[in-house]
């Protein structure tokens, strides 16, 4: 069973953990990893490396496809935000080639990565967010600091904290469809939660997001928190989830609040895959048309991970040949 993870870039982990699932799972099968640029280190963790053009080039996802015919590639696997509405459109077109894309619906997509349709989403089905500012309430009495993040983004990119009315207006200027949000000084959580093709939730894992770099949480702890599980489970099922996602939240102790929803590996995907959520062991035996039985809640609990930074070292030949 062939493998394919587009946009490998620094997924070392993540490329590993398949690896390691086709022997557990017992099949035999390559995993397979692309990129547009030779420098990406996970590129040489796999047991291939490919190169591809641009997600946004002409004819992308017609050479995709042809190498998943050549490669014989059975589950393909994307990991960047840009990329996911592509797959996710023409994802019937690679069902038809013989290959399953671990993507959602174009309409699952497109509201996730949209944070104000991602709000409205959650308002209307009954999920709590921050509290939402408009660009007029901020003329009147508000409770500084305000969070202030771009409509579109990912990567807390733009993100920024905002102390007073000069500092807001001047995030505006740079971004006028800039969403405006209560500042919450809690405790923040990514849920890492599995559905199988047709939605069923299979296994779910909250970790503490204890530092945080660059949008990714380099050190965390898992946590078996039951609010956060229902809760994870809840909105899951509501957006149509499939595959691996991550949810990010705040939590109180009493009450979930929700920032946003990636349908994708995050990059500290790897802390809940230790942990028990064995999303590779699962897409295999999905695709595999073996049975996946939920096991919620069954993961090992306050297990920490401490990320650190490894250099992978490639003679120039080598990346030539890749």
């Amino acid at each position: 069973m062939n493998i394919l993870i587009t946009s490998a870039s620094r997924k070392v982990s993540l490329v590993n953990s398949f690896k390691e699932a086709i022997l557990k799972e017992g099949y035999k099968g390559k995993v397979y990893a692309a990129d547009i640029s030779p420098l990406s280190p996970a590129l040489y963790s796999a047991d291939e490396c490919l190169l591809l053009p641009a997600s946004a080039s002409p004819g992308f996802i017609k050479k995709v496809i042809e190498l998943c015919l050549q490669k014989d590639i059975k589950l393909l696997i994307p990991t960047r935000d840009e990329e996911l509405p592509l797959f996710a459109y023409h994802k019937d077109t690679f069902t038809k080639a013989g290959v399953t894309v671990m993507v959602g619906s174009s309409e699952t997509v497109n509201l996730c990565q949209n944070k104000a349709e991602f709000i409205d989403f959650c308002k209307k089905n009954g999920f709590l967010v921050p509290k939402v500012y408009s660009a007029y309430d901020i003329n009147g009495d508000v409770p500084f600091p305000l969070f202030i993040k771009p409509c579109v983004g990912k990567g807390g990119r733009f993100t920024r904290v905002v102390n007073n009315k000069l500092e807001i207006e001047a995030a505006l200027m740079a971004m006028p469809d800039a969403i405006i949000q209560e500042y919450l000084d809690l405790p923040e959580y990514t849920i890492d939660v599995f559905c199988n093709f047709k939605g069923d939730v299979i296994s779910v894992v909250p970790r503490e997001r204890i530092n945080v770099f660059g949008g990714e949480s380099f050190t965390g702890c898992t946590v078996n928190n039951p609010v956060l599980i229902e809760e994870a489970v809840r909105i899951a099922k509501t957006l149509k989830l499939i595959g691996h996602n991550t949810i990010q939240c705040f939590w109180d102790g009493y009450l979930v609040k929700f920032i946003e929803v990636n349908p994708r590996f995050g990059g500290g995907a790897i802390l809940s895959i230790k942990a028990g959520l064995n999303s590779p062991g699962f897409l295999i035996r999905l695709i595999a048309q073996e049975e996946v039985l939920p096991c919620i809640g069954e993961f090992t609990n306050n297990l920490y991970m401490l990320r650190y930074v490894e250099g992978v070292f490639v003679e120039k030949e080598a990346l030539i040949a890749c």
